[in-house]
């Protein structure tokens, strides 16, 4: 058993949660099944009252109300980011053997049941839109990111091929942390690449890197950069996730070496989003540690003026989110099985 509350039952051979952890995940409102977890996010539960929708579905055109987020690797990480707000104390594995994981479509009818669990106590609110509801049983868009490291799950390739299987599915988000280069290229050579790969890009240097991120293995700075180098020659949609920390990496000094980095880089997009104190970071950050949405417009526009290719393509004020689309690799931001529901 590790710290990390896993230990490995031994009539299946499966890494379990923890019971103790596991029952914590679920009084949060997480599914657990395994090793995986699911949830429905804010956006989500407000999108079955109209009351909004993820700035995902703005900035790309996904339904936000049929979109399912899980981990195939619920409490395994690299890093213990200092922004993290799920709950990476009960992290501390750093390996999840093949032969020591559930299979894709075990995982996806596991946590499709946790997360019918979940979406059946909205139907007793007559607020919630019952036809919504009733679709979002059945997911077209998975956002493989939640709590942990997805790329950590050994088996990421054969669950991408898997989701694309089902006819329902319209995109596949995956949202990585770059500490799995060699993951990231298994999923190109697999043909097995997510519809669009996010990669968190907090720091432009080695000592921000380590402050922010706080990862585990030696070589995380090597090991982050091999994954950024790889990102215009993989076969996808590519984006850079900032989450801007006061004090930490919004410095207007450190904007030169940013705009550099994403001029190399060259993703499709750049999403620059405050920190919001929320969750278990609040044990971490204070409040001041958030910024306003008009100094995240104005590092945006600086990162846009610098980087020379980059221009500023949306926003949303009440996520505190700036998006920037690279007008020398340009595509239309709207993901083409959506054009017609947007």
């Amino acid at each position: 058993m590790s710290c990390s509350g896993e230990t490995i039952e031994e009539d299946e051979g499966l890494i379990q949660i923890k019971p103790a952890i596991s029952e914590q995940l679920k009084k949060a409102k997480y599914g657990v099944a395994d090793h995986s977890t699911v949830e429905l996010c804010h956006w989500t539960k407000k999108s079955f009252k109209h009351e909004g929708s993820c700035y995902k579905h703005k900035f790309y055109g996904i339904s936000t109300h049929r979109c399912m987020e899980f981990s195939p690797a619920g409490m395994h990480c690299e890093n213990r980011c200092v922004y993290c707000w799920r709950p990476m104390e009960f992290y501390d594995s750093m390996k999840m053997e093949p032969e020591q994981v559930a299979e894709p479509e075990e995982i996806l009818s596991k946590l499709m049941a946790e997360r019918k669990k979940l979406i059946n106590g909205y139907y007793g609110d007559s607020r919630n839109d019952k036809q919504r509801l009733d679709e979002s049983l059945l997911p077209s868009h998975y956002a493989i990111s939640l709590s942990g490291e997805p790329t950590m799950y050994p088996k990421l390739p054969q669950l991408i091929k898997y989701l694309n299987s089902l006819e329902a599915t319209k995109s596949i988000f995956l949202v990585t942390n770059g500490q799995e280069p060699d993951m990231i290229q298994k999923l190109q050579d697999e043909d097995a690449l997510p519809t669009q790969l996010y990669l968190s890009t907090n720091a432009s240097d080695y000592e921000s890197f380590m402050r922010i991120n706080k990862p585990k293995y030696d070589d995380s700075w090597e090991r982050w950069n091999r994954t950024l180098d790889m990102l215009k020659n993989l076969d996808t949609r590519t984006v850079l996730r900032i989450t801007l920390i006061r004090g930490y990496n919004d410095q207007k000094e450190g904007i030169p070496a940013f705009a550099e980095m994403f001029r190399k880089a060259s993703p499709h997009f750049i999403e620059i989003k405050s920190y919001m104190h929320i969750g278990r970071s609040t044990n971490r950050l204070e409040h001041d540690n958030m910024l306003e949405m008009e100094e995240v417009k104005k590092f945006s526009q600086e990162i846009a003026k610098q980087s020379k290719i980059f221009s500023v393509m949306d926003e949303s004020i009440v996520s505190r989110i700036s998006i920037l689309q690279n007008n020398e690799r340009f595509i239309d931001r709207f993901i083409p099985s959506y054009v017609n529901t947007i």
